[in-house]
């Protein structure tokens, strides 16, 4: 009798989880789809641009379903920007937009299904046309030269501790050189065995947002395709320590890094990560192995961020690959559009920005290195990033002196997908091959 009721009590659990997963499937069927009438979602000032909207259920329109749309440009508040509700049918529905001013729009669509949905598309409007959002501080050259004149003060001293790994092929370092303020550079770094002097191009792997070791993928990475390659995080901490060690550092004194001392740039944490950039080229480029030409910089959203400022910082560098780039723009607001991560800068309820962190800020501004930035660059552009707006990123990519591509991804956020990591990694072995090959 005990075993029959064990064997009913697991059969009406399997009806339960089958009836659940039946509805799970069914509700994944629905599928709502936002898009722009051209393909790369670009325009110019004063067109007009279409977003269509439509929804299928097993790939077949939805008609008579309602749903809710706003349109604004990034920026809380702003309002005469279409907004409403729409009714679907066998067409797509259309909102239509323009703007004036350069920069980009983003509509947004939900619908009250049992399963809600929501989905976001964005237009850019002569994103090459977008501009500095404030001069660059008079001071600005004669500021970081200074602050490179202390750091090569402090010895370049290295330690280096060898790392197991499984390529036999590459030797790995954990490696801490001392820098200015305290905190060293920490990263690891890769090099194949036996490479002759100044036959290997340099790669600098720099970090997203976050607290967290170097990675030693990385450095091996660079490493198995012929580089001398160096993946520093962005704190100057120790690598290979357990999570935990992580996790209390980010629950702790690295808890609100990016805003600590924005009020001055002689203290705003950003000062000591940049300088750390300039540290860490040092130490790669003073290694025998070293080509003597090239320098390549990668690195995504706060690292994207790093790798504009390592161009315009430092002239060694020869290449960047900056993708969805933070610490852009911190001064948007004060040109009426928004600023980029880490919102360095705080507005004020009236919306004008706080003015002490405004001016420090113009000082560790990713833009503003890179108009100083002669090295070659690919970035990479989501266009509905709500972490570093599309309209940041364009401010310092057209502003870049080098060679520049860019990745525009109408539909993406702020992300760093497998294509776009590829592409970057392409474009750095194909400069370094370029670099090889000239005189």
């Amino acid at each position: 009798m005990h075993q029959l009721r064990k064997i009913l009590l697991s059969v009406v659990l399997l009806t339960i989880l089958l009836s659940i997963s039946g509805q799970l499937i069914a509700a994944d069927q629905y599928q709502l789809k936002v898009v722009t009438d051209r393909p790369d979602a670009i325009y110019k000032t004063g067109e007009e641009a279409q977003f269509l909207i439509s929804m299928t259920l097993d790939g077949k329109p939805v008609s008579g379903q309602e749903v809710s749309f706003w349109v604004d440009d990034f920026v809380p508040g702003t309002a005469g920007f279409p907004i409403g509700t729409l009714t679907l049918g066998d067409k797509p529905a259309v909102v239509k937009v323009t703007t004036q001013k350069p920069g980009f729009l983003r509509c947004t669509v939900t619908t009250g299904t049992k399963k809600k949905l929501t989905k976001v598309a964005g237009a850019a409007f002569s994103p090459l046309e977008i501009g500095l959002s404030l001069p660059v501080p008079d001071d600005f050259d004669h500021f970081w030269t200074d602050q490179k004149k202390q750091l090569a003060a402090v010895p370049a001293k290295a330690k280096l501790e060898p790392v197991e790994q499984a390529n036999k092929h590459i030797d790995c370092f954990d490696v801490q050189v001392d820098c200015l303020g305290g905190a060293p550079v920490s990263g690891y770094l890769g090099k194949p065995k036996n490479a002759k002097p100044k036959s290997l191009p340099i790669v600098l792997w720099v970090h997203g947002a976050g607290v967290r070791s170097s990675s030693l993928a990385n450095a091996a990475k660079g490493a198995e395709n012929g580089m001398l390659s160096m993946d520093i995080n962005a704190h100057g901490i120790p690598n290979g320590k357990a999570a935990q060690f992580y996790k209390d550092l980010s629950q702790g004194r690295l808890k609100s890094y990016p805003h600590s001392g924005r009020e001055s740039r002689e203290t705003t944490y950003f000062r000591g990560m940049f300088l750390r950039l300039v540290r860490a080229i040092d130490f790669l480029t003073a290694q025998p192995e070293w080509d003597g030409k090239t320098i390549a910089v990668i690195g995504h959203s706060q690292g994207g961020g790093q790798a504009l400022v390592a161009g315009g910082i430092d002239d060694r560098v020869t290449f960047i690959a900056t993708g969805v780039p933070a610490i852009c723009d911190h001064s948007g607001r004060a040109a009426g559009r928004i600023n980029g991560w880490p919102k360095l800068v705080a507005t004020l309820p009236d919306g004008k920005p706080e003015p002490k962190a405004l001016k420090a800020g113009q000082y560790v501004d990713a833009v503003n290195f890179a108009t100083r930035c002669k090295a070659d660059a690919i970035m990479s552009v989501g266009f509905i990033d709500r972490t570093c707006p599309p309209s940041s990123c364009y401010a310092a990519y057209n502003v870049l002196q080098g060679k520049k591509h860019v990745i525009n991804k109408p539909l993406m956020g702020h992300a760093a997908p497998g294509d776009i990591q590829k592409a970057f990694f392409d474009a750095i072995l194909k400069h370094g091959k370029q670099q090889s090959a000239a005189k």
